[in-house]
């Protein structure tokens, strides 16, 4: 009869991530390549010479300093979606029994 999965001896190898973590990956990593793809899709339609601030004067910053920012701020949003996500998905009997 082969080992099933729990009779394995643990591995010396392996790193294993706090929860806590783990559930920061799991936000930060999609939220990451989202950004990029939603950065991609925007300035395919929008030239950042062509932006200007809401009383119509040109911004003072350069074209990269405008993806730069665009991307950190597309990040950061879809970030906190996910991170939302998170904490309302989580079983609040299982936090408990945790600590």
């Amino acid at each position: 009869m082969g080992n099933v999965e729990g009779n394995y001896p643990p591995d010396p190898d392996l790193v294993t991530l706090n929860p806590f973590w783990q559930r920061a990956a799991a936000v930060l990593w999609p939220s990451f390549l989202m950004a990029g793809v939603l950065e991609m899709l925007v300035f395919a339609f929008v030239d950042p010479a062509d932006l200007r601030w809401l009383g119509g004067s040109e911004l003072a910053i350069g074209s990269s300093a405008v993806y730069t920012l665009a991307f950190l701020l597309f990040w950061w949003i879809i970030s906190l979606a996910g991170g939302v996500t998170q904490l309302l998905s989580q079983d609040p009997h299982l936090e408990v029994l945790h600590r």
